[in-house]
């Protein structure tokens, strides 16, 4: 269960669709509040099923959300460029009924690939009005291959007084030797990202819970990194991205991406056409061999390079929050 207030004073609007500039920029404010649950079964009944660690997911949210105009900045505020056709939902922000079901499996092959697959369907409806309503289906599947193996805690010893700070893990054979070889972690990640949205004739899908390519996006995710944050918004977004990261010494690490994506205003125009990229290198702050922070330069794309801080959600115990779009 949770209950999260969010106010954002400036955020980026460019208009919808994939061929935006920079010279359509905008900036708005927004709060969002977020009243709701969720929940994560394991599905253990079967070894079959039991291999792939699958879970099922449910939520219901309750989702309110005020937009206003943000004057005195570099761009003009929203409502004196765009209207509600050209930025649906910016006349009236309607309370939303989120509901969500879906499936996540994550098992690790040979010891080196680790799968980590979402499936997710959304309905947001708008008791209050007609015109708000739709659907949501995602697919997001991670693939993480272990340079060096995948490791697990070492298991516990079998006796009843456990293990005390003067005792080893591994049973009576006796404390491992200390090593002075140094630590090494890394990992390659492919990334496969597709959603799409479902409205009816007379609805369309509010420009805030669009998602966005480009920069970070309202939840922190960095795609596209060398465009503006926002750059790119509309109901159904397409994303494939690559990374290689690895320890340098202690907890730093170095990273680098690579990042090809599209957002589409209708299902049929979802493809391979008029995709955008961008690439990325840095520096990352690690923690359980995972960074955790990140410091990195993008370019790429027509706009220049692109300087951005990215920390982990989960340090913000994002793990129980739902996403903001």
């Amino acid at each position: 269960m949770y209950a999260q207030a969010i106010s954002l004073n400036k955020l980026n609007y460019f208009g919808l669709g994939g061929e935006t500039t920079l010279a359509d920029a905008s900036v708005f404010g927004e709060t969002q509040t977020i009243v709701g649950g969720s929940v994560v079964k394991p599905v253990f009944e079967l070894p079959a099923i039991r291999k792939w660690n699958l879970a099922l997911l449910g939520e219901v949210n309750g989702r309110f959300v005020d937009v206003r105009g943000e004057s005195g900045q570099s761009a003009p505020s929203i409502e004196t460029v765009y209207t509600n056709p050209t930025a649906p939902g910016l006349s009236s922000q309607p309370g939303f009924v989120q509901l969500g079901e879906g499936f996540r499996i994550g098992p690790v092959i040979a010891d080196r690939l680790e799968l980590n697959y979402t499936g997710r369907f959304e309905q947001f409806f708008a008791p209050s009005s007609s015109t708000n309503s739709f659907l949501r289906w995602t697919a997001d599947l991670n693939h993480t291959f272990y340079l060096y193996g995948y490791t697990k805690s070492g298991p516990a010893k079998p006796d009843t007084s456990g293990n005390g700070p003067d005792t080893c893990a591994h049973g009576d054979q006796g404390c491992p030797p200390i090593s002075h070889s140094v630590n090494r972690n890394g990992f390659v990640t492919a990334r496969v990202l597709l959603s799409e949205s479902i409205n009816s004739a007379t609805s369309a899908v509010p420009f805030y819970f669009q998602q966005t390519l480009g920069g970070q996006d309202i939840n922190s995710n960095l795609a596209l990194g060398s465009y503006q944050d926002y750059g790119f918004r509309a109901p159904n977004l397409l994303l494939f991205q690559g990374s290689v990261e690895h320890s340098i010494w202690g907890p730093f690490g170095a990273k680098f991406m690579a990042d090809e994506g599209q957002v589409a205003l209708t299902r049929s125009d979802v493809g391979f056409n008029h995709m955008k990229h961008s690439f990325a290198a840095g520096l990352t702050l690690r923690a359980g061999a995972f960074p955790m922070v990140s410091i990195m330069f993008a370019w790429g794309g027509p706009e220049g390079h692109h300087n951005i801080f990215n920390m982990n959600s989960s340090l913000l115990g994002g793990s129980a929050r739902p996403l903001l779009d």
